[in-house]
């Protein structure tokens, strides 16, 4: 395996006794809090998320993809309002204020229009908005978000175990409903190889769960430098949030992480991100006594301390998604 695909800077562990609730799960819960230590980001196989369903959410996103844009704006991110869900263009999208070379679907849990946080309208939150063509593809969609939703409750209560918490810590602080959002992004190849996919950025909440194709191009930045993350068969890249940082008082890190196409054909992407309950407080988490690193906030890419924060999960996502998609943020805030 050459460069490109070199994994060993990044853990790959099997979770299947974690999954399973088997007694020796304590030892996978170990081996995710060192990898989240000592740079945020592991591979995880053993996950049992069905690999047809996977399959079919691909097939489909590409049949998406491949339609022409008039046909795709039917369902762009305006009409989804306070929601935020729907298409949206390349280059509609802005990380550090430069458009990024990528096309995209926003979704989130599925909710009824008489849903109280609907009524109340609550930022976030609401009905997806779904193509007509392909056929099936919402079904793809939310069978995918909800066995993700249920990987995402085991792989936290593995990260409670390994902060010596109990196995339901994460649940009973923000997570018993959790705020889940799913992004589907197509990366075509970029006119100007030297354009980013997406820049450099951190994650806003607690645990990102990745299924990319075979393309690669997905870069992370372990102990200051840049190192790729490829494709590893049956595997998702998961890595921690700026929440989970800031619970942890820096012991696990929001590690910067950057996307470059460089494959001749396009470059499908499902990140799902599973965070607390948009109206939980994020508060630093009582931990054993420890040593903890210094505040990086000179050393992100965005200057900004996540320790500094106070306030509700929905306070901190609101002040980074205006930023995303300046156009619609008078729909949002």
């Amino acid at each position: 395996m050459g460069p490109a695909g070199d994994v060993s800077h990044i853990p790959i562990i099997d979770v299947s006794e974690l999954v399973a609730g088997a007694p020796s799960r304590r030892a996978v819960a170990g081996r995710l809090g060192a990898a989240c230590r000592e740079n945020g980001f592991f591979y995880v196989v053993g996950h049992g998320v069905d690999e047809a369903l996977q399959a079919r959410l691909r097939e489909l996103s590409r049949e998406f993809f491949a339609q022409d844009v008039e046909t795709k704006q039917r369902i762009r991110m305006a009409l989804g309002g306070r929601a935020w869900r729907g298409y949206f263009r390349v280059g509609d999208e802005l990380t550090s204020g430069k458009p990024d070379q990528k096309e995209g679907l926003y979704f989130g849990a599925e909710l009824a229009p008489d849903d109280p946080r609907v009524l109340a309208g609550t930022p976030l939150h609401g009905p997806n908005l779904f193509p007509a063509e392909p056929a099936g593809f919402r079904e793809a969609v939310l069978e995918y978000m909800a066995a993700l939703t249920g990987l995402g409750h085991r792989l936290m209560a593995g990260l409670a175990l390994s902060l010596e918490l109990e196995e339901s810590y994460f649940a009973d602080h923000g997570t018993a409903e959790p705020l889940t959002l799913f992004r589907i992004f197509n990366y075509p190849p970029p006119a100007d190889p030297t354009l980013w996919g997406v820049g450099e950025h951190t994650d806003y909440g607690l645990l990102t769960i990745l299924l990319q194709d075979d393309a690669g191009g997905l870069e992370v930045k372990s102990s200051a430098r840049w190192v790729p993350a490829p494709p590893v068969p049956g595997s998702f890249v998961c890595n921690i949030g700026d929440m989970l940082d800031r619970m942890t008082g820096g012991l696990f890190r929001s590690t910067p992480h950057r996307v470059r196409n460089q494959a001749p054909r396009d470059r499908l992407s499902f990140p799902f991100f599973f965070d607390p309950n948009f109206f939980a407080p994020v508060r630093p988490i009582e931990l054993p006594a420890r040593e903890l690193p210094p505040d990086d906030r000179d050393e992100r890419w965005d200057r900004a301390s996540v320790h500094a924060f106070e306030g509700t999960y929905g306070d901190y996502l609101l002040g980074k998604v205006g930023k995303v998609f300046p156009e619609l943020r008078s729909a949002v805030l």
